[in-house]
């Protein structure tokens, strides 16, 4: 199991330490969010990270593939993998803030616009380590004699696409990725009941099957962009109402809020309809959250 945060970030030293804690309680995994105008670099806090953990992968839940050349995330990923000893996964999304786009200074195309360029990024990335010195012309990314150091993960760094749309993302997740992630949040895959969690784990079986993939070479995550937990339901109502507003609204359709007992219950729903890994972000300052997590729930599933 996977952990994060979601909101306004800590200084520095508490957000290392609460990395460092993570770790401790038996976490395997630390998620870095990429809004560069928001938040601190996604690339930065795995590196610093990195530095103060000694087992935890480290990845980007997830990087845009249209916020930077896909030649300089290349070199980013294989700069931590390398200074991680080969740790990094590299979480890769289209995007979908499109202030944040603007803030940025580039054009916030259609869905299928950003689709294509996640699609050519990726072989720019994989080309840039494997392929050197690899050229693509396309629609979106274009690059000449690109190259990077390769980095220690072999055959190559995992790759996780996030998002469930059933015609375009599923079935990169078939052709590309090593993992699979969505939830219930409106911009993760909008699945938040068993039933729609089986529907899209059976159209990304069948894209598996149209591309001559084993099915079972995808390891499906899912993702709780904010969890808040409890021992009693007193103290979750009290901790919900806590939320501040402007995060209760922006992740309404993500938050999951549950008591210990319910949240090993959900945990094991999930994986018996197929789930295989869980990655949870929650509020910097929920050290409860983390701790419940880490210490009740995380044994209970033996995940």
């Amino acid at each position: 199991m996977g952990v994060g945060m979601v909101g306004p970030r800590p200084s520095w030293d508490a957000l290392l330490q609460w990395v460092e804690d993570a770790e401790a309680l038996g976490f395997d995994s630390f998620w870095a969010a990429d809004h560069p105008t928001m938040l601190p670099d996604c690339w930065l806090c795995l590196a610093a990270a990195a530095q103060r953990t000694w087992r935890m992968r480290l990845g980007t839940l997830v990087a845009c593939a249209n916020y930077r050349p896909p030649a300089l995330t290349a070199r980013l990923a294989s700069d931590v993998d390398r200074l991680s000893g080969g740790r990094v996964v590299l979480g890769l999304g289209i995007g979908d803030i499109p202030a944040e786009f603007a803030q940025l200074g580039l054009p916030y195309g259609s869905t299928s616009e950003r689709q294509r360029g996640l699609e050519e990024a990726i072989h720019i990335i994989y080309g840039s380590w494997y392929d050197a010195p690899f050229s693509l012309q396309g629609a979106s990314f274009t690059t000449s004699a690109a190259e990077t150091p390769a980095p220690v993960q072999t055959p190559r760094v995992p790759l996780l696409i996030g998002g469930a749309g059933e015609r375009v993302t599923l079935r990169q997740v078939a052709m590309y990725a090593d993992v699979s992630n969505f939830g219930p949040y409106d911009l993760t895959g909008a699945t938040s009941d068993i039933a729609g969690i089986q529907h899209k784990l059976a159209i990304l079986r069948a894209h598996c099957e149209t591309v001559g993939r084993p099915y079972e070479t995808v390891l499906r995550s899912h993702f709780v962009v904010l969890l808040v937990l409890a021992e009693q339901a007193s103290a979750l109502d009290a901790k919900l109402a806590a939320v501040p507003e402007r995060l209760r609204a922006a992740f309404a359709s993500g938050t999951v809020a549950l008591t210990v007992t319910d949240a090993i219950a959900y945990y094991r729903a999930l994986a018996q309809a197929g789930m295989q890994y869980f990655i949870a972000t929650m509020l910097p300052h929920d050290r409860e959250t983390l701790h419940l997590l880490g210490s009740k729930v995380l044994p209970a599933l033996n995940v």
